[in-house]
C-alpha cells in the first residue's frame, strides 16, 4: 500500500510517500522529495502476510538511481532487507546509519543474500521439474556485499551534513542496538 502527503513549508513543497508500513506491519519505507532531493527513509523487506500486497517482482515505485540519499533507523530486515536490491538495481547514494546498525547490516546483508540464493534454487529445482521457467533471487551475497560499501556510520546527536540542504541527527530510539530516530533538516 502506498500513501502520499504533500506539505507546503517557507512556499516549498515536500512530498512524503510512505511506500511500506501503510496499511501492513512490515516493509518500513518512507519517501521524502523535497529541496530537489529524494530521500528514503528505510527500505525494509515485507514478511508474512504483508508481503502478497505488492510482490517485490513488480519492482520499486520509483527509479534507484534517482534517490540521493537513505537514512536507516535500525538493522531489522524490514527496515534494512531491500537495500541490497536498491543498490543493484542502480542507486549509488549514502546509506546513513548508526555505526551498530552499520556493523549488524554487514553481517545481515550477505546471510540474506545467501537465503535468498538458496531459496531460489529450491524452488527452481520444483519449477524444472514442473517444465516451469526459473527465477532469480532479488539479490545474492554479492549484491548484499556491494551494498555495505554504501553504508556511512553517524554517531548518535551528531548533525550530519548529508546533502547540500539536508542535515541529519540520529537519537537512540531503544528499540534494537544501534536504533535510532532520525531528525531531518531541509532547507
Amino acid at each position: 500500500m502506498q500513501s502520499e502527503q504533500s506539505i507546503v513549508y517557507w512556499g516549498q513543497r515536500m512530498n512524503i510517500t510512505f511506500l511500506g508500513a501503510a496499511k501492513c506491519v512490515t516493509g518500513s519505507s518512507t519517501m521524502i522529495e523535497a529541496g530537489g532531493h529524494k530521500i528514503l527513509v528505510d527500505c525494509g523487506m515485507r514478511q508474512g502476510r504483508d508481503e502478497k500486497l505488492l510482490p517485490m517482482e513488480a519492482g520499486f515505485p520509483y527509479d534507484p538511481r534517482e534517490i540521493d540519499a537513505v537514512f536507516l533507523t535500525h538493522a531489522h530486515i524490514d527496515h534494512s532487507g531491500l537495500l541490497p536490491l536498491l543498490v543493484k538495481k542502480g542507486f549509488r547514494g549514502p546509506i546513513y546509519c548508526t555505526g551498530a546498525t552499520a556493523r549488524l547490516c554487514s553481517i545481515m546483508f550477505p546471510d540474506a543474500g545467501h537465503i535468498q540464493e538458496m531459496e531460489v534454487e529450491w524452488q527452481n529445482r520444483k519449477r524444472q521439474r514442473a517444465g516451469k521457467p526459473l527465477v532469480e533471487p532479488l539479490y545474492t551475497v554479492q549484491d548484499a556485499v556491494a551494498a555495505t560499501r554504501y553504508l556511512r556510520p553517524v554517531e548518535y546527536g551528531d548533525v550530519v551534513q548529508a546533502l547540500d540542504n539536508v542535515k541529519a541527527s540520529f537519537v537512540d530510539a531503544g528499540h534494537l542496538l544501534g536504533s535510532a530516530s532520525i531528525e531531518l533538516y531541509i532547507t
